[in-house]
């Protein structure tokens, strides 16, 4: 039983309401256009969770308010049916109220678009890292039918602490649809305009292609440091940008460059499969997936990234750290492990400064040897003169 049904009236929603009699909301973890999300604690199984309020049917006549829980519910049911190491799980959908309630995997994180408030862009190989797991999650998804139509850093977790550190989860199919289903009314376009597909932009319906395009923008922000459309406040002209596919040639991709550009094909027939673009991510960073699923992100150092860290937050902005060319091969690793790090990369062959005589200790050497050699010259000549005289 919710607390309104007890108490008879409609307490404010905040810390320590308690959802559907069962989770107890603690703290406010983000908002946006499609709700609200709560840290909470599950009464019932002793967890924390992430409890997502959706839009109040609040003022919504009877038929529109069955509409949206109806809808919430049937999301609900979408998203659960995706199980995966790398995809934040869908637990319940609850209604408090009558009002509905999407309750969600709680990862102690914070999102990409976070992460790159800390650093101006990551490097390949992370971002690598991250795409190949991400793709990963997403091809299953593809695979049981199952479109996310909303790709973007904000939805991209990353595990800042605990034992989990490292782990990257993509999130929110709050506006996910089942594969050929599309309730939007005409000319409305869902998604977020940045990172949305140029056929989408259009007004073409979401598809397994269009999600392709979307992890390839959003790999592409973490690794230049923007979109590939830019940066534009006129939300209009953006999508005007987005709809003549007007990429901005990548600078700092270094050899994630031809598996980004593949992914942002304009020609959506002729973008690779996510399983495919999981694949080439992985190939391109020299290794294969095998490598890199389940296995926290890391350095080629074999460390968790510092602006993964909870540490990192408030620091200033770094310079973008050095892209990498050597081969970056991680150890396999299954699992996780609180302690765990990579076995450190094979290497190419570096140009490496042997220990030498400095240019300084060479002169030292030569003026001590010249001094040598003048008191000998000296001690000869006297021995010269002491025999000649003897």
């Amino acid at each position: 039983m919710s607390e309104r049904q007890q108490t008879g009236h409609h307490p404010a929603v905040g810390p320590d309401y308690l959802v559907a009699g069962r989770y107890r909301l603690q703290a406010k973890l983000g908002g946006g256009g499609m709700g609200t999300v709560w840290l909470a604690h599950d009464k019932l199984l002793d967890r924390d969770v992430a409890i997502k309020q959706i839009t109040s049917t609040t003022g919504l006549g009877t038929e529109a308010a069955t509409r949206l829980r109806n809808r919430v519910l049937h999301e609900g049911r979408t998203a659960a049916k995706l199980s995966h190491h790398h995809a934040i799980a869908m637990y319940d959908v609850a209604l408090d109220g009558g009002e509905p309630w999407l309750v969600m995997e709680h990862l102690p994180s914070r999102s990409l678009a976070q992460a790159l408030t800390v650093v101006d862009a990551i490097p390949p190989f992370e971002v690598a890292q991250i795409g190949t797991q991400v793709a990963d999650a997403l091809s299953e998804a593809h695979a049981v039918g199952i479109l996310h139509r909303d790709i973007k850093p904000g939805n991209i977790l990353i595990a800042d602490r605990g034992r989990h550190v490292g782990t990257v989860k993509i999130s929110d199919f709050g506006i996910a649809r089942a594969k050929g289903e599309n309730d939007e009314p005409d000319g409305v376009i869902t998604g977020t305009p940045a990172y949305l597909a140029p056929e989408v932009a259009r007004g073409d319906d979401p598809t397994e292609a269009s999600d392709v395009f979307s992890l390839g923008a959003t790999l592409y922000t973490a690794v230049e440091g923007q979109p590939p459309f830019g940066i534009d406040t006129d939300s209009h002209a953006l999508l005007e940008r987005v709809a003549r596919a007007e990429i901005i040639a990548p600078q700092r991709a270094d050899f994630l460059t031809e598996p980004l550009l593949h992914m942002l094909e304009p020609d959506p027939a002729r973008r690779p499969t996510m399983a495919q673009a999981r694949d080439e991510l992985a190939a391109a960073a020299a290794t294969n997936a095998d490598y890199l699923l389940g296995a926290p992100i890391h350095e080629a150092t074999g460390n968790v990234p510092h602006w993964a860290l909870r540490s990192a937050i408030g620091r200033s902005r770094p310079r973008p750290a050095p892209t990498l060319v050597a081969d970056t091969r991680p150890a396999t690793h299954v699992g996780f492990d609180r302690n765990w790090t990579a076995t450190p990369p094979r290497a190419m062959p570096q140009r490496i400064s042997a220990p030498g005589r400095t240019r300084d200790t060479q002169t030292n050497l030569l003026h001590m040897t010249l001094v040598a050699g003048v008191l000998v010259a000296v001690i000869v000549a006297i021995v010269a003169v002491v025999l000649a005289l003897s």
